[in-house]
């Protein structure tokens, strides 16, 4: 498929390539929708294999982020960007900055993030060539790291799982097998940990499990390959993207699905294959909005009260999109694009009308 082909079967706005040989910078920034505002979407840096596999990514990621701003009420759009390198060895001022100016060309129609692989540092380092980031230090006037949100948001999203399955939102008692404990992850168990819930946890990287560990004892530990066979209440994916496909849904034993990572489905076909085997999805654009919806708080000026409480509606949001399944007998995640889709086609309609001289997005 040509790169204008992968653009157009999504209904991508706009992709933007930066390249810069002296820093090894090689980025690509897409724009999936700005129907309802700016595209906000965090930068990952990651080693892809290839080129090919680093656009796949970003146009998939991209447009998961329109979905999660028009889920969660958010008046924006959708992108992302990706950097292709190594994250442990790539990062320099000059990269930074230089990415920083490619951000700076589209004078605000993406506002990027941190993501895999970058931090709030980084994003400090990226605001002295323009304005349109977020995420930055807490020192530094922004948030920081959204990661705690975003678990705060997923816990949010598991107390409505519960309510809908068990009429109680409470999960003391519940087991959580939670696959990935990186930032995200680990906030995640924390959290779990402190309601009541009894958690076994899975990573590939050893100094992270370890690290749960050390702060939580009791926390079972278990292969990524034996994670997807654990007897538990809750599976929560909270790495990488693609988890559930049809081998591993195929060895589920939970009753739910709800976690962090990105584009967890492998397939559309995925969201059939869970709803077959009555294991109930809380589609991952709607529950791991916490930290989209905390870094765009920084726009208008940072509150984390303010932050923390619409987060909070995670929980109603994730309610709806499950009743609203069921009550069409479909898969949660096609109810929630739909929702989605709905809100961003009615609400970004109203851009017909202009508000003022400066509303030209």
């Amino acid at each position: 498929m040509g790169v204008f082909e992968a653009i157009g079967s999504r209904g991508h706005e706009e992709l933007v390539f930066g390249y810069d040989p002296t820093s090894g910078l090689k980025s690509i920034i897409a724009i999936h929708s700005t129907a309802l505002g700016p595209a906000l979407g965090g930068t990952r840096f990651y080693p892809y294999p290839t080129e090919a596999e680093a656009l796949e990514d970003v146009l998939r990621l991209s447009m998961g982020m329109t979905l999660k701003a028009a889920a969660a009420g958010l008046d924006l759009g959708g992108g992302k960007a990706v950097l292709i390198g190594d994250p442990r060895k790539g990062k320099s001022e000059r990269l930074w900055r230089a990415y920083g100016r490619v951000v700076d060309s589209l004078q605000g129609r993406y506002i990027t993030a941190e993501d895999v692989g970058t931090d709030a540092q980084d994003m400090d380092m990226i605001r002295r060539e323009t304005r349109w980031v977020v995420g930055v230090p807490v020192e530094e006037g922004g948030s920081g790291d959204p990661s705690p949100k975003t678990a705060l948001g997923i816990t949010a999203a598991m107390r409505a799982v519960s309510r809908f399955l068990w009429e109680s939102d409470d999960l003391a008692g519940r087991t959580i097998a939670v696959m990935g404990v990186g930032k995200v992850g680990t906030a995640l168990v924390d959290l779990l940990t402190a309601a009541g819930c009894r958690c076994v946890v899975a990573d590939t990287f050893p100094p992270a499990l370890q690290a749960v560990q050390a702060k939580h004892p009791e926390v079972g530990v278990v292969s990524v390959e034996e994670i997807y066979g654990v007897e538990c209440d809750i599976l929560s994916p909270n790495s990488l993207g693609g988890a559930l496909n049809e081998q591993t849904i195929a060895r589920l034993r939970c009753r739910a699905v709800c976690g962090a990572a990105n584009n967890q489905l492998a397939t559309e076909d995925d969201a059939k294959r869970l709803l077959g085997r009555g294991i109930l999805y809380a589609p991952d654009f709607v529950v791991n909005a916490g930290g989209l919806i905390n870094v765009s708080e920084e726009i208008h000026g940072y509150n984390e009260q303010k932050a923390d409480a619409r987060i909070m509606r995670v929980y109603d949001n994730t309610l709806a999109v499950l009743h609203s399944a069921h009550e069409q007998g479909m898969s949660p995640h096609h109810a929630a694009v739909e929702l989605a889709m709905e809100r961003v086609q009615k609400i970004g309609n109203l851009r017909l009308f202009r508000r003022s001289g400066d509303d030209r997005a």
